[in-house]
């Protein structure tokens, strides 16, 4: 009986075991080929490639367009642009220069559409346009690279304006070891031009990279540098926030809001939020094409207030056709003669000579000059270009509260 139930379900065991094999194999494709992986990765083309001698190559893959163009801020006139040459695999290619040690933007031109670099994960905004960027190693370029050094902080914060009505942001750079002393810091108030806001210093002027370097060689004080929102209808960048429709403009340059806000607002809050020096002689400002401006109105108004004063790309222009309070200011006089009094420490100007606001500089150079005020005068190659806006602040901050 024993034999009987063991056969019994060794032959049930082989029937089942026969049938799964017929059911799969019935399932199984004749001469079908195993199949391939499920994710393959994409062809990776090298843009922009940084050669040796500092030539670049620019590559781009694409078989429907008719032409392709390289854009970039290295070349000479606003908007020129240089034909890609296209081989037989559909690889459009370029290469340029070499170039000069330096941070540099570019864009392609596809059928004439302006697009990044899809090969190219550096990518900078100014204003409203993104471009690629390449940096270029080198000894002019050196203070613009991340070293293996110690390293501020950059916080995004927002603050309470009652004078702008608003909730606003601004960038705030605190020196490595900050955190952790009992320092009270000097503070740099760094202001952005036109088209800008808040983040422009930092991303387009690697103001971060730059003070952490000079800090680290020992040729800039620690500092705290404040990086605000200089348009006064803007709560922050345009990417993150709204637009006031109380004020007319997110711009409104010359009306002399943001200057306002700045004094009742911005460094009160600074000064009761950070360890700070609160006085003239650890307060710097400086600021370039409108943050010029308005640290000419800063100054003029309120001529106690900062010991270090800095005036890039800027200087006396004559805004009627603006629509702006005409200069020269007719108190214009009255204030340089205070600001000469006050007992600044340290008049700087920066100016390129293609600057299309260099006539303005002389000007102002000339009322300066009128009323004995001593100042730096820095004259560069180059027009209006964050190109000189870096190497303005590399030599600006160096000289700040020594």
């Amino acid at each position: 009986m024993k034999k009987q139930f063991m056969t019994f379900f060794s032959v049930l065991f082989l029937l089942v075991t026969l049938s799964t094999y017929s059911q799969e194999t019935s399932k199984k494709p004749v001469n079908q080929p195993a199949p391939g992986p499920a994710f393959r990765m994409p062809f990776a083309l090298k843009s922009a490639e940084i050669l040796p001698d500092n030539s670049v190559t620019f590559r781009l893959l694409s078989k429907d367009a008719s032409s392709v163009e390289v854009s970039g801020d290295w070349m000479p006139g606003f908007g020129t642009s240089v034909p890609m040459v296209k081989n037989d695999t559909n690889l459009w290619t370029l290469t340029v220069g070499p170039l000069k040690p330096e941070l540099y933007s570019y864009t392609f031109l596809i059928d004439g559409i302006r697009v990044i670099d899809p090969n190219n994960p550096l990518v900078k905004r100014d204003g409203t346009r993104n471009e690629s960027m390449l940096l270029i190693p080198g000894e002019e370029s050196d203070l613009y690279m991340v070293k293996n050094i110690p390293h501020g902080t950059l916080s995004k914060v927002w603050y309470e304006s009652p004078t702008l009505k608003l909730n606003r942001r601004m960038y705030v750079y605190t020196p490595a070891g900050y955190e952790d002393s009992q320092t009270r810091y000097p503070v740099f108030y760094l202001l952005h031009g036109g088209g800008g806001d808040e983040d422009a210093w930092t991303t387009l002027g690697r103001t971060c990279q730059i003070m952490d370097n000079l800090i680290s060689q020992g040729k800039a004080k620690p500092m705290i540098v404040v990086m605000p929102n200089g348009n006064p209808g803007q709560a922050a960048a345009f990417t993150d926030a709204f637009v006031n429709p109380s004020v007319s403009a997110p711009y409104d340059m010359g009306l002399g809001l943001f200057e306002e806000s700045m004094v009742k607002d911005i460094i009160p809050y600074v000064e009761s939020h950070y360890r700070v020096v609160a006085d003239r002689d650890h307060r710097a400002l400086a600021g370039l094409s409108m943050g010029g401006m308005q640290t000419l109105t800063l100054t003029g108004n309120y001529p106690y207030m900062f010991g270090y004063i800095g005036v890039m790309s800027m200087g006396l222009v004559d805004v009627t056709t603006m629509g702006l309070k005409p200069d020269p200011d007719p108190d214009q006089d009255i204030k340089l003669e205070t600001l000469k009094n006050s007992g600044y420490i340290l008049y700087w100007i920066g100016v390129g000579k293609d600057d299309f606001l260099y006539k303005s500089v002389q000007s102002l150079r000339t009322a300066l000059d009128k009323h004995g005020l001593k100042y730096t005068y820095r004259e560069s190659t180059g027009g209006h270009s964050w190109a000189n806006w870096r190497i303005y602040l590399s030599e600006f901050a160096p000289q700040l509260f020594r």
